[in-house]
């Protein structure tokens, strides 16, 4: 048995995961998370911003130590859409292997889908075809396979940050802001998606389903497998979507970080869902962390 550990860079939050890994199964030890926000701005200047990347290196710094401290390998941190799209994106993971001695990666589009898939087996049995939907900050994937075999990737860009501040101007946003972002999402939705159950991952389906559970926090033992319906996150949408952000700071099962980007991950939820046809999807707490964490093992120490 390893102890690993991995990083997920993205464009609105920073996450550690140090787990036990045995024969491609992983029994988490701790598993943090910060809203950093690396992704502001990114979609209209084409740089990672001084403030934001000083922000994910001091939170990489901090998960280091804890690596350390826990007896993890090296850690593995992966980077994502904000990094990807940024021109001085490699000069910054540069900066995060000199000052804080992890390794970095920075993946593709279809790099970071098919690791997320992984992610999302390591936590269940897949009887069958699946489509995992993960929403992020700065793209959303979407990837259909099997346990083992990835027969489709893509990756789009309209996360939930790039859609808020390409549309969500007002506060709170209009009805036509909201449908800005829905027809967004229906005109970057490419390819004949094959069939599969769904399954959701990744901090706006996560805080939905938290909302539903009416839980304080998010609580992964109770989220992982909750089912979400359409029609509730059609309702939770149209709810969220009429607070001024001050009150939506204020509901219950949302971080309040994320209450400026909720709004847009739940209108590309909804249309996601209208589009492929999806009356409901289980929602993962495994996700690209986990497949990270994976790949970690696979690379050695």
């Amino acid at each position: 048995m390893r102890r690993l550990a991995a990083m997920d860079i993205g464009s609105n939050s920073t996450r550690l995961l140090v787990a036990d890994a045995d024969a491609g199964r992983l029994q988490e030890v701790d598993r943090l998370l910060t809203i950093t926000r690396l992704g502001d701005g990114v979609d209209a200047s084409g740089r990672l911003a001084q403030d934001a990347m000083d922000r994910v290196a001091g939170c990489v710094g901090r998960y280091a130590e804890r690596a350390r401290e826990l007896g993890a390998e090296t850690p593995l941190a992966v980077a994502t859409s904000a990094v990807r799209d940024a021109a001085n994106g490699r000069e910054f993971l540069g900066r995060l292997e000199r000052e804080h001695g992890v390794r970095t990666r920075l993946l593709a589009g279809e790099d970071e889908a098919r690791l997320t898939l992984r992610g999302v087996a390591s936590g269940r049995e897949l009887d069958g075809p699946v489509v995992v939907c993960d929403i992020g900050g700065g793209s959303t994937e979407l990837i259909a396979g099997t346990a083992d075999h990835v027969s489709f990737a893509v990756s789009l860009d309209m996360g939930c940050v790039r859609l808020s501040e390409r549309h969500l101007r007002d506060d709170p946003p209009t009805a036509g802001q909201v449908q800005d972002v829905r027809r967004e999402v229906t005109a970057l939705l490419r390819g004949d998606v094959p069939d599969g159950a769904l399954i959701g991952v990744a901090g706006t389906i996560t805080t939905l389903a938290t909302i539903d559970l009416d839980l304080e926090e998010e609580v992964p033992e109770l989220v992982d497998g909750h089912v979400l319906d359409r029609a509730t996150v059609e309702a939770e949408l149209e709810r969220l979507a009429g607070l001024p952000l001050e009150r939506r700071r204020e509901v219950r099962g949302l971080m309040p970080e994320r209450a400026p980007t909720i709004v847009a991950g739940a209108a590309i939820l909804a249309q996601l869902m209208a589009e492929l046809g999806a009356d409901r999807l289980s929602v993962s707490e495994r996700d690209i962390l986990h497949g990270a964490a994976l790949a970690a093992g696979d690379s050695g120490s």
